[in-house]
């Protein structure tokens, strides 16, 4: 049986959580951990009844990773099965939950790095795959490539036998909701112009950027492995595509020291490099993941961008620094201890 702690962390209590989580982390090394988005996420906004569906879920993907590691398999696979709990759940802004762009579809983006070999596998905007974080799988391990978007990445998918689905299956009221609220928003958005053409640009950041979900692992033979699943930004144009696919911006593992996931804003994610980022601090600076991890969101939080990142060193130690308001994670130990957290 599965022993679950489910934190629900107040302000109140906020200075003395750190120090008791990285005393129980030193003794009970962390496995797999998770997270399914950062943002404005208020215990004064939610519902009991959706607080309880958040938690459900996350723990269902938990279990999930953890009976994929202890049955012997791979750090890739229990990542692959546990992003896929997430994908399938509405909750989230991946696969079924996917938001909707300006021009009301949904693209989803998904990568996943394997860490013993640091071999890599992306897709971009895809319409019809159900589960993007098995596509970017396919892509690493059954091409020569390392990233394939739009309708190629459909077409290798469908030629690898994954599944696929009509565009419909994404569409959801509670995202269809959001992007109508957005475009009910535009004229609260300045116009820049740039050689004559007129470039619509948010000066107010936007929680509709955040709910991307990802997994990073640690197996039995002590390898790591990491992936990462989106949506993208509601209401996004022109093709955009944020940090969740790109290699080292959204997601990263290497063996020798950390399996990185992000989360946020991906335009600063990208500029700052930030997966790659923490696994660069802890080889050149000597830092432990949660010195390194929590120097990468400052460092984002300095250039004007928000979200969180989940990061699992190779001896078990965890770090989920974030700078919004809540951030969807958990963890699960060796022994099978299971926690669960949503607020800051």
């Amino acid at each position: 049986m599965y022993k679950l702690i489910s934190i629900m962390m107040i302000t109140l209590f906020a200075s003395m959580l750190p120090s008791e989580a990285s005393a129980q982390q030193k003794v009970d090394k962390v496995v797999l951990a998770i997270h399914g988005g950062a943002g404005t996420i208020l215990k004064s906004k939610m519902t009991p009844e959706k607080e309880e569906a958040y938690i459900a879920v996350l723990t269902k993907a938990l279990q999930t990773g953890y009976e994929t590691l202890q049955a012997g398999k791979s750090s890739l696979d229990a990542v692959e099965q546990t992003i896929h709990v997430l994908e399938d759940s509405p909750l989230f802004n991946a696969g079924k939950g996917a938001v909707f762009t300006h021009n009301g579809k949904n693209e989803l983006d998904a990568s996943i790095v394997d860490g013993r070999t640091l071999e890599a596998g992306a897709v971009a905007g895809v319409t019809v795959v159900r589960n993007p974080i098995s596509a970017a799988r396919a892509v690493m391990e059954k091409s020569e490539h390392v990233m394939l978007v739009g309708k190629g990445a459909e077409d290798f998918a469908k030629a690898q036998g994954l599944q696929l689905v009509t565009p419909d299956y994404f569409w959801t009221q509670e995202r269809w909701d959001a992007l109508q609220n957005l475009l009910k928003r535009e004229n609260d958005k300045v116009e820049l112009d740039h050689d004559a053409e007129t470039t619509i640009v948010d000066k107010r950041p936007k929680d509709e950027k955040f709910g991307t979900v990802g997994c990073v692992a640690l197996d039995q033979q002590g390898n790591l492995a990491a992936g990462t699943s989106t949506g993208g930004m509601t209401n996004k144009k022109y093709g955009r595509v944020g940090d969740s696919p790109i290699i080292g911006a959204g997601t990263y593992a290497n063996n020798a020291n950390v399996a990185v996931s992000c989360t946020g804003w991906g335009e600063f994610f990208i500029r700052a490099m930030a997966a790659y980022d923490v696994a660069a601090r802890m080889q050149y600076q000597g830092s432990t993941v949660e010195q390194a991890a929590q120097g990468v969101i400052d460092q984002i939080g300095k250039m004007g961008g928000d979200g969180g990142l989940i990061a699992l060193d190779k001896d078990g130690r965890v770090a989920m620094p974030f700078n919004t308001e809540g951030m969807y994670r958990g963890t699960v130990s060796e022994k099978g201890e299971i926690n669960v957290e949503i607020y800051r």
